[in-house]
C-alpha cells in the first residue's frame, strides 16, 4: 500500500506545501492574528512543520522520534477557534495549490490537519478571553 506521503511527491511536495502556507502566513493580512505567534524568522517552524507532515503522512518519522509532542508543543500558545481556523484555511490553500495532487486525496488531508487544528485550541486561553 502506498502511503499519503509517497502519493503526493514525497519530501519535495510537504516542503512545498510547508513553503506555500508559510508564506500565506506572511504575505496575506487574513492570516496576520497567525503570523504574530510566531518569530520574525519562519525558517526554523518551517522545517518543523515540514519534519512533522512527512511523519504524519507516512515518510520519515525523525520528527516523531526526536520531536516534542504535536499537541504539547502548543500547549502554551493562545490557539483560538479563530486562530485553529487560520491556520487550516491556510493550510488549505496551500495544499491545494499543490500541482498533481490527487483531489480526494487533498481533501482527505485538509479535513485531518484541520481537525488537528482545532483539537489545538487552548481552551484556558479562550476562557480567559471570554
Amino acid at each position: 500500500m502506498t502511503t499519503p506521503y509517497a502519493r503526493i511527491g514525497g519530501e519535495p511536495a510537504v516542503a512545498a506545501i510547508v513553503n506555500r502556507f508559510y508564506d500565506l502566513v506572511e504575505q496575506d493580512a487574513a492570516f496576520a492574528d497567525l503570523r504574530a505567534l510566531h518569530a520574525a524568522d519562519l525558517a526554523a517552524v518551517r522545517h518543523g512543520l515540514t519534519r512533522f507532515l512527512s511523519g504524519w503522512a507516512g515518510g520519515p518519522r525523525d520528527w516523531f522520534d526526536h520531536g516534542p509532542c504535536i499537541m504539547s508543543l502548543h500547549r502554551a500558545f493562545p490557539i483560538t477557534p479563530a486562530l485553529a481556523d487560520q491556520w487550516s484555511a491556510a493550510m488549505t490553500r496551500a495544499i491545494a495549490a499543490q500541482a498533481g495532487l490527487d483531489p480526494q486525496l487533498a481533501q482527505a488531508m485538509a479535513q485531518a490537519l484541520d481537525h488537528m487544528a482545532h483539537a489545538m485550541v487552548n481552551l484556558s486561553f479562550t476562557e480567559n478571553a471570554a
